[in-house]
């Protein structure tokens, strides 16, 4: 059910939201990111408040709420005591809050960087001149000054411009805007100015316009507040950031989770950072990189899936859910879901995935690290468990059931699947729904799809040997030297001949074998490459002919160079290997559309084309 959250908007004064600032009373929550604002994006904010010009909205959370217990620091420049507790929490805003407050009320210069990067520090004027001729471009009347209050040029030899002495700023006639809301300096600055020019009316009818024109537009400047009460709940405040950082990098959950730690005296970052290369298998013997699409928030969902599977309440782990994961709790799970890691890593292995790039489902691990965290590794290493993940694995595979938002998938997983493991009734939801379609089999054309890499996969765990080394792809030949997919009726044989490309394409006509079996296959038909082949190697043909059936392929339609008749075996024998690793029937194999798109139907018992 939606939550309510009724902010309120306010137009409020700027002077009002900088003394919030300066006095801590505004503060940003600790998961805000640095201010990064560059020294001609602050002139263009100073140009803008100048000409009071409209900026936008500032939002701010009200601080307070028991349940949302973010830990929280100062605008970079404000200094107050360890004691002060903000009232509020800016969300969003915090760039042009802290470029003003830090051009407009701080004394000390402002740390910015130029366009480039480079690191400097500015004070900023206002040209009263400038700011009073309507030829010249607002920007242009605003002053950027290094700290020594000297511009200078020839390699810092010759001074422009020299604003090191109140005096030189009266001469000059450049006024410091780090004084504009301090009521008392600004007054002694104007009788400083007007003295210095003897009281000339000149002078003073041009300071009067620029204190009606520019300083009292700057001082009665207001800015809409939008207000969030207390009571708003954290996923509100994540979908608040969601929407505001559209333009930059959008907050994360783990970010929201990390500031609520935080005021636990605990860094998540740093613990994920541990977490990461346990899951990873840093410190292994044999480390791939299968596990590192793994990251901070798919983690702690997986935590939160476990713990709330624990509850004994509500499976769940949607975005929320995480949001709520209880300090304590996850202290106490997150032992458990490593070792749960550790083990869906080794799972992986035993199915003949072993790197990233042929992973499937990076998403398919939540559920899989939560399960094997709850069933412990004595139960895993069963056959018959072993069986059960296999089979869910496939089915959520093969089914392409982990592409978009599955948080109610992995929750239903991990109540299905360790019931099943216990012996228990189970709905085996995932299993239930998974359908792998004939037809889908020649639209596989490249590695981007869960089913691609699946397929080969399975054609892995089939023990399939190399052509021309002879060797069959195990996790420590995959480290030494990386197979990769290739077709086995070349590409350029099949354009010769003018095969459809939806079929010579397609994951039928291609298998994943070693960069020197592919240098001898070349554009060749396969009755003339497996010649170069057997000579290369030094085999004979009665083990070429092993190799190449390794693969699932008909040889003797591979030798005659009948693709028609290879494509359809190949077919045949692929949708084998699914219907296994599934445990269901592939139903269309002799549906009107599968006849269509083959030219036969690729039920067992049918002729080949």
């Amino acid at each position: 059910m939606a939550t309510n959250i009724a902010p309120k908007s306010l137009d409020t004064d700027l002077s009002e939201l900088m003394h919030d600032v300066a006095s801590g009373k505004a503060q940003l929550p600790e998961f805000q990111r640095s201010w990064t604002w560059d020294d001609n994006r602050i002139i263009g904010i100073i140009a803008s408040l100048s000409q009071g010009y409209p900026m936008g909205a500032i939002m701010r959370l009200a601080y307070g709420n028991e349940n949302i217990k973010f830990k929280y620091r100062t605008i970079e420049g404000v200094k107050v005591n360890d004691d002060v507790i903000p009232e509020y929490l800016i969300l969003d805003g915090q760039q042009r809050l802290t470029s003003m407050y830090r051009a407009t009320c701080c004394k000390e210069p402002v740390t910015t960087t130029t366009e480039k990067g480079k690191d400097i520090k500015r004070f900023y004027y206002l040209d009263i001149r400038k700011c009073l001729d309507p030829m010249v471009d607002r920007e242009d009347a605003v002053i950027s000054i290094p700290e020594d209050r000297k511009i200078k040029t020839n390699f810092d030899r010759d001074i422009v411009l020299d604003l090191s002495s109140s005096e030189l700023e009266f001469e000059h006639e450049m006024f410091p805007l780090n004084i504009v809301f301090d009521g008392s300096l600004r007054e002694d600055w104007a009788d400083g100015y007007k003295e210095f020019h003897n009281y000339d009316n000149q002078f003073k009818e041009r300071y009067k316009q620029f204190k009606t024109e520019v300083l009292d537009t700057i001082t009665g400047y207001k800015l809409p507040v939008i207000t969030l009460g207390k009571e708003t709940p954290r996923e509100a405040v994540c979908k608040v950031f969601e929407n505001v950082n559209t333009g930059g990098v959008p907050l994360t959950v783990f970010e929201l989770v990390t500031a609520t730690f935080a005021t636990y005296e605990f860094d998540l970052r740093k613990d994920w950072e541990k977490c990461r290369d346990i899951i990873r298998g840093t410190n292994e013997p044999l480390n791939t990189d299968v596990m590192y699409g793994v990251d901070e928030t798919a983690f702690l969902t997986a935590v939160t899936l476990y713990t709330t599977y624990h509850a004994r309440t509500m499976t769940t782990c949607k975005k929320k859910d995480v949001l709520s994961l209880d300090f304590q709790d996850y202290q106490k799970n997150k032992g458990a879901l490593l070792e749960g890691y550790k083990m869906a890593r080794k799972f992986l292995f035993s199915q003949y995935v072993f790197r990233m790039r042929d992973l499937p489902y990076t998403t398919q691990l939540i559920p899989l690290a939560a399960i094997c965290a709850e069933i412990g590794r004595t139960a895993f290493n069963q056959p018959k468990v072993q069986n059960i993940l296999s089979k869910w694995y496939w089915c959520g595979i093969m089914g392409e059931m982990y592409g978009g938002a599955n948080e109610t998938r992995y929750a239903n997983d991990m109540e299905d699947i360790v019931a099943a493991i216990r012996g228990k009734e189970s709905q085996n939801r995932t299993i239930s729904a998974a359908y792998f379609s004939a037809a889908r089999l020649i639209s596989l054309q490249t590695r981007n799809s869960a089913a691609y890499k699946g397929i080969m996969a399975l054609v892995y765990r089939s023990s399939c040997h190399d052509f021309v080394k002879g060797t069959t792809i195990d996790i420590v030949k995959s480290m030494d030297e990386a197979p990769d997919i290739h077709h086995i009726f070349p590409a350029a044989y099949c354009e010769k001949k003018r095969y459809k490309k939806e079929k010579w394409n397609s994951i039928i006509n291609k298998t994943p074998l070693l960069p020197e079996s592919n240098r001898q296959i070349g554009g060749d038909a396969p009755s003339i490459y497996s010649k170069n082949i057997m000579k290369k190697a030094e085999i004979d043909e009665i083990e070429f002919r092993s190799r190449v059936e390794s693969h699932l392929v008909d040889y003797a339609c591979f030798k005659a160079d009948d693709f028609d008749g290879y494509f359809i075996a190949r077919a045949k024998a692929i949708m084998k290997v699914i219907e296994t690793a599934m445990g269901k029937t592939i139903a269309d194999k002799g549906s009107e559309e599968t006849v269509k798109l083959y030219g036969v139907s690729l039920e067992d018992n049918s002729a080949t084309a």
